[in-house]
């Protein structure tokens, strides 16, 4: 197994670990994102994430999708979008050499902080970032507007 940076040949595996990841989050029909978007928003000028994938035997078989973004607080930091593994790989090290690699770009990119979002029910992932450092906010909360909200929004500041 090797872990390296995504390619742009490699989006149409990505997509299908990020619908794999949808189902393992009872949330299969999520995902509106294609593979014409994955490769324009990451391989564009000015990308909007970047990846590194674990391959086995030419396959891919994980992914880690990550971003930088800006404290206010802190400055540089890398927000973890993803890291999946294939159902069928999992427990071959995939995840933690995916889960270094990306520890290790930020540490090399002198971030700050690294972070990402569990849900509260992956207690066997939860247990894993604790393992190796990480904090889990207890009195935080992510919110988000989705594309409805955000619409309903502007239509209240236009009437």
């Amino acid at each position: 197994m090797i872990i390296r940076k995504g390619t742009l040949q490699d989006m149409p595996a990505v997509l299908a670990l990020i619908k794999e990841l949808a189902e393992f989050e009872k949330e299969p029909n999520a995902v509106e994102v294609t593979i014409s978007d994955l490769e324009r928003d990451g391989f564009s000028n000015t990308p909007l994430f970047q990846t590194f994938v674990a391959e086995q035997d030419n396959e891919v078989i994980g992914v880690a999708l990550y971003y930088y973004r800006y404290s206010t607080w802190k400055g540089k930091t890398i927000h973890l979008e993803d890291l999946v593994v294939k159902e069928d790989k999992r427990g071959t090290g995939a995840g933690f050499a995916l889960y270094s690699q990306i520890i290790q770009q930020g540490h090399k990119e002198g971030v700050k902080r690294i972070e990402w979002n569990v849900l509260d029910w992956n207690t066997h992932a939860i247990a894993f970032y604790e393992k190796s450092g990480a904090n889990i906010l207890q009195d935080w909360k992510v919110v988000q507007m989705n594309q409805e909200g955000i619409t309903h929004f502007i239509s209240t500041l236009n009437s």
